[in-house]
């Protein structure tokens, strides 16, 4: 009898795995259920014309070891109402997480950056960008509204695991928020585009002169900064709030984790000899400026400013989202494999009104990438070209060119199989000693 039990659980065993991939994604969507919680930023301030970029650490956070399924974003006055672009420009929010000692050494709480010795560790995305750059696991800008970000079952972002904070730390979050108030201002696009003459700057954040040949970009609009008025303008001073939401589900052993990569088409490689091109030094930028074209293209409606940049990806996998962001100008971004197939390609979306969400002449949305998991897979060290491209019948500074990835190194079977057969086993065993 005991000999017939355990060819039965062997079995079964056998036939478990063989069928990884359909009960892996059963369970999840009748087992987790997921939670969803909407959150405010502390308060900021804007009056016409004027700028703020915030940091704020140690923000409201779900807590637990648990996988993030979405996360959306928008700026709300006290009243909890949508603000649209035409009067508050958010050029970008960006949430990062860290690591902070039980013990730090100063914490902020001011909308201001943390020195790099308070006992902050930045656990950045897994790529590409040099240092922290680009390092953020969420953020978007004015297409915050239109843009979806849903992961699908069974795949999360996890975050929260107890086994990878470092003992004495604990995991907190930040969002670092970047407005621009242009009610009553003379050029609207010139304040979201961030024109130097608009605000009147010689010098950066840091009091560093800003080179002659720079026309705009984040240079110029830092924090308390503020664009041209028309003249006499008055409007009242008024608080606003960034609301985010975030939805999540427990984590479980069924939940096939995905990582986050962050391509910026203005990065340039320079190749280590001893990396055979995997580990280079890179150089993101984060924005650049677009010329206007000549009069000619201008008549034949050919002004398209195309950038392109290769970059190999170390580790692989399957693509299971993916998402550029571009400023007003933009026309599209598509991310190519090396074999010139496309892997993603994100297309902006215009308003055409006045209400939030829709604002006329602002990019409210970009179109975004769900491959059927397993039929997009980059391999590890392949060389991706990212192109990015802009209207420049006028002139553009400060645009930038990002896209956005989720990949998953395994399937839902492969990582069933491999997250359950040691349990599984394990199980088989105690119940050949219970018998």
């Amino acid at each position: 009898m005991w000999f017939v039990l355990r060819d039965l659980v062997f079995s079964l065993a056998i036939l478990l795995l063989l069928l990884g991939t359909s009960c892996s994604s059963s369970f999840v969507k009748t087992e987790n259920k997921i939670k969803s919680a909407a959150f405010l930023s502390p308060k900021f301030e804007l009056e016409p014309g004027s700028v703020i970029e915030k940091y704020y650490y140690d923000i409201d956070f779900p807590k637990g070891h648990i996988a993030i399924k979405s996360f959306n974003a928008e700026v709300v006055d006290e009243a909890g109402n949508p603000i649209p672009l035409h009067e508050t420009y958010l050029h970008h929010w960006v949430v990062e997480r860290y690591y902070q000692s039980k013990h730090p050494t100063q914490t902020r709480h001011d909308g201001q950056k943390i020195p790099e010795n308070s006992g902050n560790v930045m656990v950045r995305n897994n790529g590409i960008c040099q240092g922290n750059k680009n390092g953020q696991y969420f953020g978007l800008g004015s297409e915050t509204r239109g843009t979806t970000m849903d992961i699908p079952d069974p795949f999360g972002i996890e975050i929260g695991n107890p086994e990878q904070v470092p003992e004495g730390f604990e995991e907190i979050w930040m969002v670092n928020i970047h407005a621009i108030d242009t009610r009553g201002v003379e050029d609207k696009l010139g304040c979201t585009e961030c024109r130097c003459d608009l605000y009147n700057v010689t010098v950066d954040e840091d009091w560093s002169s800003i080179r002659p040949n720079y026309k705009g970009g984040l240079l110029c609009c830092y924090d308390d900064t503020h664009c041209k008025l028309k003249e006499g303008f008055e409007g009242p001073k008024r608080s606003l709030y960034l609301k985010y939401t975030i939805k999540w589900v427990d984590w479980d052993d069924f939940i096939v984790p995905v990582k986050i990569y962050m391509l910026d088409v203005t990065d340039t490689l320079q190749l280590s000899n001893y990396s055979e091109g995997l580990n280079s030094d890179h150089d993101c930028q984060v924005e650049y400026q677009v010329e206007s074209c000549s009069t000619d293209h201008k008549e034949g409606n050919g002004c398209v400013h195309v950038k392109r940049t290769s970059l190999p990806l170390k580790t692989g996998g399957y693509v299971i989202y993916g998402v550029a962001h571009q400023h007003s100008g933009g026309i599209g971004s598509t991310l190519y494999g090396q074999d010139e197939r496309i892997i993603c390609s994100s297309i902006p979306s215009y308003g055409k009104g006045n209400e939030a969400g829709n604002e006329a002449g602002y990019i409210v949305g970009m179109s975004t990438c769900y491959p059927q998991p397993g039929s997009i897979k980059i391999i590890d060290g392949e060389t991706l070209t990212l192109e990015s491209i802009y209207n420049n019948t006028k002139e553009h500074t400060g645009v930038m060119g990002l896209f956005y990835l989720l990949i998953a190194e395994e399937l839902p079977y492969q990582h069933f199989r491999h997250s359950t057969r040691s349990s599984f086993l394990m199980d088989v065993n105690n119940i050949f000693l219970d018998n």
